[in-house]
């Protein structure tokens, strides 16, 4: 039986409870055959001190959407998805609302994977743009 697209998004949102994206309220929202989107709302508990989103919770976000679009779309049955590394470069800033990440593959490939991960605003505005490597370990 084939799992439609809300059924897909809901067992990944599903397998985040007792987990970082459960406490950053990480939710997967939209997917395709080519990327993936998941959102996070910008409370006090993702800002810096001076009231604006901390991008070590952007990494956070980007790196869950990039593990996430790996494991949909690859055989995750057989394989465990790692991150290997992961870049962010913040270019502007964001206090209120929604940020939302896409990540696309820029490299789909059997061992290692490489995702371009774009952080946006609720206006579409660019706030982050990020680089994810993950790599698939066979579960033994």
């Amino acid at each position: 039986m084939q799992l439609s697209k809300e059924e897909i998004i809901a067992k990944a949102n599903a397998i985040s409870k007792n987990t970082l994206m459960e406490t950053l309220s990480i939710e997967i929202v939209d997917f395709s055959d080519d990327y993936l989107i998941a959102r996070m709302p910008v409370t006090p508990k993702v800002h810096q001190p001076d009231g604006i989103l901390h991008g070590g919770a952007v990494a956070a976000l980007a790196e869950s959407v990039g593990g996430y679009a790996t494991y949909i779309f690859l055989n995750n049955e057989e394989f465990f998805i790692r991150g290997l590394e992961i870049t962010a470069n913040h270019v502007k800033s964001v206090s209120e609302g929604y940020v939302y990440a896409k990540a696309t593959f820029m490299h789909k490939g059997r061992t290692t994977q490489l995702l371009d991960i774009r952080v946006t605003d609720e206006a579409d505005n660019l706030i982050s743009i990020c680089r994810l490597s993950t790599i698939s370990l066979p579960k033994k």
